[in-house]
């Protein structure tokens, strides 16, 4: 595949993560927004992480969504 077509289809796949995120994103703006200068970490920091792995974890089921077909069996 030439550079190209991989920006094509990154573009494509950045579009169904940002739909996919788009929960995640706004929990994580809201609930920063909610804690004060002195409640950035320690609980906060955990729940922040927490979405940060959401995130990573719903980009990882879009890619192998477009994938799907390069799980069967290869015998």
């Amino acid at each position: 595949m030439c550079a190209a077509e991989q920006q094509l289809e990154a573009k494509a796949l950045e579009g169904k993560i940002r739909c996919a995120i788009e929960h995640e994103v706004t929990s994580l703006a809201q609930l920063l927004v909610s804690k004060g200068e002195r409640d950035l970490f320690g609980k906060t920091e955990f729940e922040v992480r927490d979405l940060v792995l959401k995130i990573g974890a719903k980009a990882y089921e879009e890619r192998l969504r477009e994938k799907k077909t390069a799980t069967t069996d290869r015998q």
